[in-house]
This record gives C-alpha cells, structure tokens and sequence, in this order.
C-alpha cells in the first residue's frame, strides 16, 4: 500500500483532512504521514499548526507528524523551490529521512498553485496528487497556468460543502473531479478539536465561555477579523475602522454582548478602536486572544451573530452550524480589486452576493441560506461569470455560459463583480461594442463625460 504525505499549513486545513480520513475519502495506506507547514513572515517565532490549542485531537490519524520548516530550513516554505536538476537528489534524501524507500507516494495538498504545495509534489514526480479546499478560493479558478505535466496528476479536489448547490472552477481545466468531504465528519473533528482546547487551555484563558443553561445572559454577536491590510486589500487604518463598523452594526441590532476574533497573525493594536467604539456605545466587547478556530467558538457561544467581511468562517457559520450571519465592507473592496484576476474576487463575490448587509437590519433578520437549486440556478452562473473573466484562457470552455449570464442577469446589483474594461476586452455582454471601443481612449470624449458628471451631481 502507498504512504500517503498530508501537507498542512493550518489547523483548519488539518482539520478538513482528518475529516476525509474519517469518512474514508483517502483510500487505505501503509503509513499516512502530515507535513506542517509555518507559512508565518518570522516563522521561528511563530506557533505552528501543531502548536495550536486542540491540535492533539488530529494526531491520531497520523502515524507521524513531521515539520516541513525544518527540513528546508533555513528557507521559507513560501518561497523556496528547488532547481530542477537538484529534484532527483532531494527526493532521495527525502525517502531517506522519512523512511520512504521505494514506496509507492501519495500526495494531498493545499494550493497547488504555489509553493510549498507545487514544491513537493515536483520533488515526487511520479506520485499522484489529490487536493484539499481550505476556504473559499477553491470556488474560483485556477490562479495560475500550471505545467500539464503537474496539472495532469491531480485525480481530486475534496472541498467541505459551505455552498451547498455549487462547485469548484479550481483545475477544472485538467478534468480534477470535485469530491465532497461529508459535513458530519467535519463535525465530529471540530468537537474533537474544540474539547482538546478546552482541555488544554489555561484557567486564566480570557476567551469568554459561553452562559450557563438556563443564564439570563443573550448569546453575543461574534465579529471575525481577517487581517485585510496584509494583503494589500485595504490600509491598516481602513482595517480598524471596518472593526469599528462591525461594533456599530452590531449594536444597532440590538447586540451589547460582543466577542471579537482577530486573526492570529494581526497586531494587538487592530482591536484597539473597536474596544473603544463598544465602550462609548455602552455594549461589552471581548477579545479572543487564544489561537482557535470560528468554529470552535461556534460550537462554545452559539453566538446571536457572526459578523465579517468575507471570511470563510461566514460561510461555515451558516451553512454548517446554522447562525446568523451578515456582511460588511465587501462592496467597498469590490469596487478597488486589483488585479482584476484577483483570488479574493470570487470569495468576495461570493459573500457579497449570498449574504445579507449588516446595515440592512431588515434583511440580516429576515435572512436565510438560500436552498441548494437556488444557488444552482442563480450563484452557479455568476460563478461562471466571474470566473471566466478572471482565467478565460484556462476556462475557455465556459465562454458560452459566461456570454449568457452576461446577457440576462447585468443588473446595478450584478455590475460590481465586473468592470466594463474587462468585458469590452473579451468581447463579452456589457463591454463597449467594438466600433465604439475608440470613444473610451479619447481625451476629449473623457473629458466631456467628467463635466456632465459634475452638471449632473
């Protein structure tokens, strides 16, 4: 039987994979062995996956857990790829230090568009690789052309259910099948993990706990931080103020039991106006300092709300435990992405469009996950839409969907997933017809428009 090589660089992501070895998505293995992987700037500071509270409880499906940090080190997985003469000698030196021989290798990674993913799966050659869905990118496509050569041995994409109704575009242009990793199984895993936390934390943890049966105190509304500014989608200062907004929103629906969650990797200080924001609104705001997952504390404070921007923990809350969510601060990231290839366009798209807008207390009320044949019909062509006008050459084939929901669904509401530029350039509904296009490249007619814009307010 094959040994198997699980590469993981969150504990989300170990998570989704102790979830498929429980339902039996892997096939049956001689040794099944997890990589982690410490993706953090000054990662010998940083805790890694298996440093995180409730990491014990993914350790049985492992024979070995192995740290891919140090085996490069001093490189940075992020970055570092060996020089394709030197393969041959790395994978010798690896079937010697793991133990390998001549065993046949299987390999289950996340982001193969990118090291160290794309890393190892060419310092195996000849070995087949699955790939695991660690949030919502895998709905997009493709971020990059891949060599045919790797391309061609993906056989899977296992991705969790947060969109019922929906597939991934990810390597759909190499015929990778999309395979769900069942929900009770990633359940079960969550429940595993968040008791092992519990387990292991300090007394003096300041993580709130969740009322008592039978508390008079209101479940709080649960805001999720995403460290935007990192990746260039918004300045730190826009960062603290979308913190901020999330605190108003939530106290103008009646929430003053709050509970925030930075990302693990945010300075201390993004916090620091929201605090300020909740005490001089008159609510209570904790903030969660201990590296957890959303879903644990999902399964500890059943919060009355989960507020974020475009978070995958959004779509987890709803769609696998239930909650209420809302939405905040998408369409203002819409309107700047840059690249328009962008990965974060389809998440963004994908929030934007499926939930409701925390300003809009009517609609965060009244909300409910749309079924399964909504989203089909109506998410699966903007999916497509999108996702043909990011990657048209890898998803050539979809034109002709792309062309169509173009044509029927342009509404005011639709038009902030696309830019005009981008459709006049592929030549697809909503774009400046041809004989037109020289009128956007003339100063005078620019110039005209500027001023009739000003007459008109």
């Amino acid at each position: 039987m094959p040994t198997q090589l699980f590469l993981a660089s969150t504990l989300y992501g170990a998570a989704t994979l102790a979830s498929g070895i429980d339902a039996g998505s892997f096939p049956p293995a001689g040794r099944r062995i997890l990589l982690t992987s410490n993706h953090a700037v000054a990662a010998e500071v940083t805790p890694g996956v298996a440093d995180a509270p409730g990491f014990a409880a993914l350790r049985s499906r492992f024979d070995e857990v192995l740290d891919w940090n140090e085996v490069i080190a001093p490189q940075h997985p992020s970055t570092w790829a060996p020089r394709p003469e030197d393969v041959p000698l790395w994978e010798r030196q690896l079937r010697a230090l793991w133990g390998l021989g001549e065993d046949r290798v299987e390999l289950i990674v996340e982001s193969l568009q990118v090291p160290p993913a794309q890393t190892l799966c060419r310092l195996f050659p000849g070995a087949a690789v699955d790939v695991y869905a660690d949030g919502l990118m895998s709905y997009g496509p493709t971020r990059f052309r891949l060599d045919p050569q790797l391309g061609m041995r993906v056989r899977r994409v296992l991705h969790l259910d947060l969109v019922p109704g929906l597939e991934p575009l990810l390597l759909t242009e190499f015929g990778a099948r999309a395979e769900l990793v069942p929900t009770e199984a990633f359940h079960k895993v969550l429940a595993e993990l968040a008791e092992s936390a519990d387990s292991s934390e300090p007394a003096d943890s300041s993580e709130p706990a969740s009322p008592p049966a039978g508390s008079p105190g209101a479940p709080p509304a649960l805001l999720l931080g995403q460290y935007l500014s990192a990746l260039d989608l918004m300045s730190p200062d826009e960062e603290e103020e979308l913190h901020v907004s999330m605190v108003r929103g939530a106290h103008a629906l009646g929430h003053t039991e709050l509970v925030f969650k930075p990302h693990p990797s945010a300075p201390a200080a993004y916090s620091r106006r929201a605090e300020a924001e909740a005490e001089r609104l008159g609510a209570r705001i904790t903030v969660v300092d201990t590296p957890v997952l959303a879903e644990t504390l999902y399964q500890r404070l059943r919060p009355a709300l989960v507020v974020g921007c475009f978070s995958t923990g959004l779509l987890t809350a709803a769609t696998l435990y239930g909650l209420p969510v809302a939405r905040t601060g998408t369409d203002a990231i819409l309107a700047r992405l840059t690249p328009y290839p962008n990965s974060n366009r389809v998440p963004l798209a994908l929030v934007d469009s499926l939930l409701p807008d925390l300003a809009d207390a009517g609609a965060v009320r009244s909300w409910t996950f749309p079924a399964p044949e909504r989203v089909r019909e109506e998410t699966a062509g903007l999916l497509t839409a999108v996702g043909f006008t990011m990657q048209p050459q890898m998803l050539a084939g979809r034109r002709a969907d792309a062309e169509a929901y173009l044509a029927g669904h342009l509404t005011p509401r639709t038009w902030r997933y696309f830019t005009r530029r981008r459709l006049t350039g592929l030549g697809l509904p909503g774009g400046i017809p041809a004989r037109l296009a020289f009128l956007s490249r003339s100063r005078a007619v620019r110039r005209v428009a500027r001023r009739l814009k000003r007459v008109l307010g």
